[in-house]
């Protein structure tokens, strides 16, 4: 008898964020929506653009390899090109619909962890749009941005978003955010805990209150929508629990988590997980609006540093130590288990340039899909292209929080709005 060929499947380790989003407990699910004017493209128009402009990525063919009893050894393999027909599908109902159904329902195993959806019906001023939603595992929120882009058409280079390689930062500094990342934080209050479930709500912030709150604090530089949206939610989350000295006997702040992308100018498509999440604490307790911001503003001005800790010595560390076993990794996530480390998550995404189309068809919005969390958490997303903002967010507490959540993030830009000083002319 001759001998048989094997076919050698390559198999590669996660990455140590890779690892951490896989044993969370989270369902894990991101996505990210371009909503554009005009007649809705044929889906095989749709797929013979993915395989031509996607098949070349590798990350898009990698296939998750979880071994029998856990995710301890978990490995990526690449068994062959992706199928464009079974990544690419006509979504059965609108884009709200394929949010809700899509939030706390894992991908299923057996192909890459991606889809992209042709979603028809008018909505959020378009007339369909194209949805990518990934298992979170695979892809962080800056690949999916970088996936859309690719797959429009550009009528000019993309402006480089990415930072400079970050600072070279000591073992004093990794250990103050050492002690940082492990502070108790507090949880949203949930009573009963058992009745929270997940929820998504998308709301349509008007362009001139955006940029009315943007020039606040009105003596001072201005805000960046990220520090508006951090500050919104500490808004949004007294008005909707009231002050946290009122949700329990401690007065340990409440915490959320910023992504923040590691990526360089020498990386900027680099597809994967190449961020990490810096805790802040939110203001929730100061009184008024600007103040608010005041303080977040402040947060988040050591954002930068200490992501360059994260980058530099904090995940070679986690990289070198994991490597001793399974048990490592599932330490090290133990404290990201609990909803006191962060009650929620916060991230803005501007999409460069507004004059993209798809094969003639005009980009007019983008919708993003933050990760559902644990019980006791939410998340909220804010995405701009041109004079287009929409927030999503996505709550897993009690079922009509998501909307009224939302709906307080939008009246604090109000407010900020309201109490602009006019500029002189």
């Amino acid at each position: 008898m001759g001998k048989s060929t094997l076919l050698k499947i390559p198999r590669m380790r996660l990455s140590y964020a890779d690892e951490m989003l896989l044993v969370n407990g989270c369902p894990g699910v991101i996505g990210l929506a371009a909503v554009f004017s005009g007649e809705p493209p044929a889906p095989d128009r749709v797929r013979a653009r993915v395989a031509e402009r996607w098949s070349g990525l590798e990350r898009m063919h990698h296939v998750l390899d979880l071994p029998a009893g856990g995710a301890g050894g978990a490995r990526w393999t690449v068994p062959g090109p992706f199928d464009p027909g079974a990544h690419v599908a006509v979504a059965p109902a609108g884009l709200d619909a394929l949010w809700a159904t899509s939030v706390d329902r894992p991908l299923p195993g057996g192909l890459p962890p991606w889809r992209l959806y042709v979603v028809p019906g008018a909505a959020y001023g378009g007339d369909f749009a194209l949805a990518l939603v990934a298992q979170h595992t695979l892809l962080d929120g800056r690949s999916l941005a970088t996936l859309m882009r690719a797959l429009v058409d550009t009528p000019a280079a993309a402006r480089s978003t990415a930072r400079p390689a970050p600072a070279r930062t000591g073992l004093r500094a990794a250990g103050r955010e050492l002690r940082t990342m492990t502070a108790v934080g507090q949880s949203v209050p949930l009573r009963p805990p058992g009745e929270a479930r997940a929820a998504v709500a998308v709301r349509e912030l008007a362009v001139d209150t955006v940029r009315s709150a943007r020039r606040q604090p009105a003596d001072g530089r201005g805000a960046t929508l990220n520090e508006l949206l951090v500050a919104a939610v500490a808004g949004a989350l007294r008005a909707r629990y009231g002050p946290v000295r009122d949700w329990s006997a401690r007065h340990e702040p409440v915490y959320t988590a910023v992504p923040c992308d590691l990526r360089t100018r020498t990386n900027t498509a680099q597809l994967g997980n190449t961020v990490t999440v810096v805790r802040v604490p939110l203001p929730v307790d100061v009184d008024g609006p600007v103040a608010r911001l005041r303080a977040c503003q402040a947060a988040l001005a050591t954002v930068p540093d200490r992501a360059a800790v994260h980058a530099g010595v904090l995940f070679p560390a986690a990289e070198a130590v994991r490597r001793t076993g399974p048990w490592v990794t599932r330490l090290l996530t133990g404290r990201g288990r609990h909803t006191c480390f962060a009650a929620t998550a916060t991230t803005a995404l501007k999409w460069p340039g507004a004059a993209d189309t798809f094969d003639g068809r005009r980009l007019v919005r983008t919708v993003g899909l933050p990760p559902l969390q644990r019980p006791g958490t939410a998340s909220f997303a804010l995405a701009q292209v041109g004079d287009a903002v929409t927030l999503t967010v996505v709550s897993h507490l009690r079922p009509d929080d998501a909307g009224r959540l939302a709906d307080a993030v939008v009246a604090e830009f109000g407010t900020w709005a309201r109490t602009t000083t006019p500029s002189v002319p």
